[in-house]
């Protein structure tokens, strides 16, 4: 299958149309009030519109309780929602069976023994994605611009689809997919001209180096 491009944090028409039009197969929209990409739910549902028929709509939460997540799924309707906070296995079927939609969970990699936690997830989550981890002391769980090392990915066998972000760009995502032999990337910092502002240009030019490297879409280029 191709490599799944998803852009997060996208928070603006100009934006959204630049990674539609560039081939997003997957727009992330943030609902966290401490992240500089959070959205309102009425530009969110915006932003879907747009997208809806042309690439999978990601809302990202952490630690979300039931009346955020249901507002969402009512006013948004996303195809994904993309936990990222300490949500417990229980607690991701929960959401999972209430709300009747794919679950993404995010994990946090700083050391191999970080990846110990992820099996409890497996034929629970949908996908699996694998950011960077953040120190103690961040206000927000992702979007630092801080990649792992991608060398904790080797040979990684899961039972499950997994998305690698953390630090990724135009410039050294080509080897991290080399690297790690990901299905599908997430971006979100390396698209921006500064935190929280994204840069259609950088859009353009991350799917398109991903496609570069994507033998299956190459193929048709």
């Amino acid at each position: 299958m191709p490599i799944i491009v998803k852009i997060c944090g996208l928070s603006t028409t100009n934006t959204m149309n630049a990674a539609l039009d560039a081939g997003a197969d997957m727009v992330g929209l943030v609902f966290f009030p401490k992240s500089p990409r959070h959205v309102s739910m009425e530009t969110a549902r915006d932003l879907a519109a747009l997208a809806r028929g042309r690439a999978e709509i990601v809302a990202l939460t952490v630690d979300a309780d039931d009346a955020l997540l249901g507002e969402i799924v009512d006013q948004v309707a996303p195809d994904w929602l993309q936990l990222h906070g300490s949500e417990s296995p229980e607690r991701v079927r929960e959401i999972r069976e209430r709300f009747e939609t794919p679950v993404m969970k995010a994990f946090g990699i700083r050391e191999r023994d970080d990846l110990k936690a992820v099996s409890r997830y497996v034929g629970i989550a949908d996908r699996i994605l694998f950011d960077s981890k953040p120190p103690r002391d961040a206000e927000v769980p992702g979007g630092s611009g801080k990649r792992f090392d991608w060398r904790l990915m080797e040979n990684l066998d899961l039972d499950v689809p997994f998305m690698l972000s953390g630090g990724l760009d135009a410039d050294n995502v080509a080897e991290a997919l080399d690297i790690t032999g990901a299905g599908a990337v997430d971006v979100s910092s390396g698209v921006e001209a500064e935190r929280g502002v994204k840069d259609a240009r950088l859009i353009r030019r991350f799917i398109e180096t991903v496609h570069r490297v994507d033998p299956e879409r190459s193929a048709f280029d």
